[in-house]
């Protein structure tokens, strides 16, 4: 009794103590809601986060700094903070990512462009990325590709009669982002005519799809660093499962084109036709840095970011569009004064279509991909918003809460595609940005805009389209890092009359 009464007065003294010091040593940093020990502010968060933390932001206000566990977390909800943090004063500080065990179980112990801290290597890979993978003129290079597979899936779609097809549009969508990002990185595609080998693209489907499932859920591991030790829940195991997958996959296609790189047979004018046809060439004069291990890493970035966002955001697309049939014909109304009858739009007439815009800026409005940007981390203490940031601060910026805010947004939870044609679409004021900014904003932003306006284009001027039944489509999202839908989207579609292809 004596010992607990001891042991009692102990734990007073030190939490006692712990309050004092912390309020002199914590100086001016921004709202947080009451704690818990040991597990911080873990309590209040519910799934999804995004929706979570914008109700504890509506409390405490749009900069909050909250302790997940033993990880500082700096929460901004605001266009003025995510400037503050990305561009304006501290985009260099944010240029960091924070050590998760996902990062370094998929991302290659953090030497992958998505996963890797700013400095020599980041550097290297975004260059690789921006100037010569993804750069204006290679993105259209690949124009031919993506026409190509879009027309296909047009074909798969129309029929001759007035019956109307019933389609499952998420693996629709899955399966063109797949054929296009496939056939640009490795020369090869997965669905439609002519396919190479199902089983293989089933494989890539399952792995993408974990990767984003597991890359959205929490790791308690995080947040307590002895639980990564004991491998409590299982986590570990899962990641270190799907990494063994995704490097065998991955290796499989360096091996495809290595082998055909070096067959006599092979046509020296397609050698540099691919995103591993080039990686491999460098790999020639600088092996000990494009090792396969890092051509692994580069690729299954491409792949998992160019599929299933893209998809998605497509899915979304249509969710809304067949529950919101007007907005249909006032696009087919649009794409038939600028694309003649019998002709197939073409990414020449993507700008003539300002309304298309309007729908695709709409979706990423209120289903962005990332509606919590991909993690950030302070590398030294700054000031964000008028507070001090610790460094090692993890930085989470809800990019969900700005683009659905009613203080920004009239009616934010009505779809409504012509408030961008006036001025409340810009990204004035950091209000709407969906591919993020700042250094660690997404490379890719360039090649999901050619895919996504002409394939939602095509779909829009060949066929009418209309629910399944009399019920709205159900617009719940699902859990995971890029915002799926929680049940895919059926529908039904008709060949419209002089649009078949």
């Amino acid at each position: 009794m004596e010992i607990f009464f001891y042991f009692l007065l102990f734990l007073s003294f030190f939490l006692l103590f712990n309050f004092f010091f912390s309020k002199k040593t914590k100086i001016n940093l921004p709202p947080s809601p009451p704690s818990l020990p040991i597990i911080g502010h873990l309590h209040l968060l519910k799934k999804p986060l995004y929706k979570s933390l914008a109700r504890i932001t509506d409390k405490y206000g749009p900069i909050l700094y909250l302790w997940f566990g033993s990880r500082p977390v700096l929460v901004v909800s605001s266009p003025s903070a995510v400037e503050d943090c990305l561009t304006k004063n501290n985009d260099m500080v944010f240029a960091n990512r924070p050590r998760l065990l996902i990062g370094k179980l998929m991302g290659n112990d953090y030497t992958t462009m998505a996963w890797a801290p700013y400095g020599q290597n980041w550097r290297n890979l975004r260059r690789i990325s921006a100037m010569e993978v993804l750069s204006a003129n290679r993105v259209h290079s690949y124009s031919a590709i993506r026409f190509d597979e879009i027309k296909s899936m047009i074909k798969r779609l129309s029929n001759q009669g007035s019956e109307y097809l019933t389609v499952e549009m998420k693996s629709l969508f899955f399966e063109l982002t797949l054929n296009i990002m496939m056939r640009m990185i490795a020369g090869k595609k997965y669905y439609g005519e002519q396919v190479e080998d199902l089983e293989e693209a089933m494989k890539f489907q399952e792995i993408v799809k974990e990767t984003f499932l597991l890359s959205g859920n929490s790791n308690i591991g995080d947040f307590f660093p002895l639980l990564n030790v004991i491998g409590v829940g299982g986590f570990k195991k899962r990641v270190m499962i799907l990494v063994e997958k995704k490097d065998r996959a991955m290796q499989k296609l360096i091996e495809e084109r290595r082998s055909l790189n070096r067959s006599s047979s092979f046509n020296l004018e397609e050698k540099k036709d691919t995103v591993i046809d080039d990686l491999l060439s460098l790999q020639k004069t600088e092996p000990d840095y494009y090792t396969d291990e890092m051509i692994q890493g580069f690729i299954w970035v491409m792949i998992a970011a160019g599929t299933d966002t893209s998809a998605g955001t497509m899915e979304w697309a249509m969710s809304l569009l067949v529950n919101n049939p007007h907005v249909i014909k006032k696009a087919q109304a649009e794409i038939d004064v600028h694309v003649e009858k019998g002709r197939l739009l073409d990414e020449s007439d993507i700008n003539k279509l300002p309304y298309l815009h309007c729908i695709i800026k709409e979706t990423l409005r209120m289903y962005p991909a990332g509606p919590l940007l991909v993690p950030h981390e302070s590398s030294e203490d700054c000031v964000v918003g008028g507070f001090n940031v610790p460094r090692g601060t993890m930085l989470l910026a809800n990019i969900w809460w700005i683009q659905n805010d009613p203080k920004l947004w009239d009616e934010p939870t009505k779809f409504k595609p012509e408030r961008f044609e006036a001025l409340e679409g810009t990204r004035d004021g950091f209000k709407f940005m969906p591919f993020g900014s700042g250094r660690r904003g997404c490379p890719g932003e360039g090649l999901a805009m050619a895919v996504v306006p002409l394939a939602l284009g095509a779909l829009i001027q060949c066929f009418d389209w209309e629910r399944i039944g009399e019920e709205m489509v159900d617009m719940s999202e699902g859990l995971g890092l890029t915002l799926p839908k929680a049940q895919p989207l059926v529908a039904k579609c008709r060949t419209r009359l002089g649009n078949q292809y």
